[in-house]
């Protein structure tokens, strides 16, 4: 090269985004499935209520506690599965859920009496506590890096096919006899946990468990085929064993296994101390943003509208059953539909612009809904009718604005805004709060609806919504692009977590340096 020739520095490509890995796919598709029969138990529920109601002889009281019992039921499934997961792993808990959907539906399709038609309601609580548990945790703990976030979110989107599956059950089942209709419709929930409990089995276990088990190899060997690099697979194990407290060199089974109780007998009282007793200023931000966010989820009333819908297209002018039965497969259809959007653009448009975004719209199609069903009964009948359609589009519209923001985006903001230590136990009291929320709200719908009618319910969950989204723009910092320790830090310093992530950034730099330099020559 002579004097007066200048080197041009060597453009390097931007690092391309890794193919989806097949195998951490297969195993998310089949543990998310999982939460389908979570959607269906739920949403079946909506058109069975009126054959059992007219078969059985029961009161809009007990349909109604009937209905949203199972959100409180689900509450010891949760806390079951986090035991049972720890002792028999995720993969045998997830047959373990599928045993209880089953034997659930069977009971409820066969049930003489409302008595027993609580007992099997108990049954397939504890299998949703079981899903709504077990499901995302395992499918975070085997996805690979590059497609967590998308991965992750296949619960949520198995969970609202699950409740488009059991309106088209309401629909087909609807022209049977009364006292036959409404047990289809619960019995053949009982066919797909068959197949999902066989090929479940089919899975491997969860690196995490099998390192809090001491079986090191296997983990790594899981990791291999799970990660997009032999690098990226060490850097996860690298990350479990600090997670649990494990040194890095340690490998002996029996030792791993003694490291392990020793940590979680010093810290559990600890944790739990932290969050509930003496938070620090940065914890309490955070548990005020998550909770206020998964109370927000379910106290704007989406579940009524999944529970209740066709009393509500009843309302609007669908007499019908079969018809009413009909128009609530596009509920189900609307959820479907905008999860997925949602999921994409998570990580393009940001938690915080989607959110706010989907808690307006949810207010002012509530208000909308809420302002057509109070008109209607002030109106004549030809006016009446084209209310009737602008309060089925306000009901739809406002579904279709949940699923795009606040149904899925709160599982996710809620899962990155905890610090490492923190996490599990306070992603629990979270779920506890949107399912005792969730109960509430479909457990009270017809006698708040009886008391101060249908649309005066609605008003008060507009309400509700307009707080939200104050809330949200005051309260809820933007995520996006933040690592999970940088997202801490959002809420205010705390430092306890600092020197966790100094150690395992250090190999974990070097790698990537080393990596970057090959690729380059």
């Amino acid at each position: 090269m002579s004097k007066d020739e200048v080197a041009v520095p060597v453009a390097v490509a931007p690092a391309k985004r890794p193919p989806i890995n097949k195998y951490a796919f297969g195993c998310a598709l089949l543990a998310s499935m999982n939460s389908v029969l979570l959607g269906y138990d739920i949403s079946v529920m909506s058109g069975a209520q009126i054959f059992m109601k007219e078969d059985l002889k029961i009161t809009d009281t007990q349909i109604e506690i009937l209905a949203g019992v199972i959100n409180i039921y689900s509450l010891f499934g949760s806390l079951a599965a986090g035991l049972t997961s720890d002792w028999l792993g995720r993969r045998y808990t997830m047959v373990l859920a599928a045993a209880i959907f089953f034997t659930g539906a069977l009971l409820m399709g066969l049930a003489p009496n409302y008595a027993f038609l609580m007992a099997g309601r108990f049954v397939a609580g504890i299998g949703v506590g079981y899903a709504l548990m077990i499901a995302p945790v395992y499918t975070a703990e085997v996805a690979p890096t590059s497609a967590r976030g998308f991965l992750t979110s296949f619960p949520e989107v198995f969970n609202n096919s699950g409740i488009l599956l059991g309106y088209v059950s309401n629909f087909a089942f609807a022209r049977l006899p009364v006292h036959l209709s409404w047990r289809a419709m619960f019995l053949v929930g009982a066919v797909p946990p068959i197949f999902l409990g066989i090929a479940v089995l089919a899975m491997p276990e969860s690196p995490r468990w099998l390192v809090m088990r001491g079986r090191i190899e296997d983990a790594r060997r899981v990791l291999l085929k799970t990660s997009d690099s032999p690098d990226e697979a060490e850097d996860r194990l690298l990350d479990i064993k600090k997670a649990v407290g494990i040194p890095e060199d340690a490998s002996d089974g029996e030792d791993v296994v003694a490291i392990v109780r020793a940590n979680k007998a010093s810290q559990g009282q600890g944790v739990w101390k932290e969050l509930l007793f003496n938070p620090t200023r940065p914890v309490r931000r955070m548990l005020v943003a998550g909770l206020g966010l998964m109370f927000i989820q379910q106290a704007t009333g989406v579940d009524c509208v999944v529970m209740y819908s066709p009393r509500v297209f009843e309302r609007a002018g669908i007499k019908s059953k079969t018809n009413s039965l009909g128009a609530s497969m596009a509920v189900g259809v609307c959820k479907t539909f905008f999860i997925p959007i949602a999921t994409l653009l998570l990580d393009r448009v940001g938690r915080r612009p989607l959110l706010l975004a989907s808690g307006g719209g949810m207010a002012i199609f509530l208000f909308t809904l809420a302002t057509s069903l109070l008109m209607m009964d002030r109106r004549p009948e030809g006016e009446a009718k084209a209310l009737g359609a602008v309060s089925i589009a306000a009901m739809l519209s406002f579904v279709a604005s949940f699923a795009s923001g606040l149904g899925p985006v709160a599982w996710v903001y809620c899962s990155e805004i905890y610090p490492v230590r923190l996490r599990a136990q306070a992603a629990a009291i979270g779920t506890g709060l949107n399912r005792m929320m969730s109960g509430a709200t479909t457990m009270s719908f017809l006698s708040l609806s009886d008391t101060i009618t249908i649309a005066g319910s609605f008003y008060l969950y507009a309400s509700i919504a307009a707080a939200g989204w104050v809330f949200m723009y005051f309260f809820l910092p933007e995520t996006k692009g933040k690592s999970l320790e940088d997202t801490v830090k959002l809420f205010g310093k705390d430092t306890d977590d600092d020197d966790d992530v100094v150690v395992a950034d250090a190999g974990r730099h070097e790698r990537k340096k080393s990596t970057e330099l090959s690729a380059q020559h």
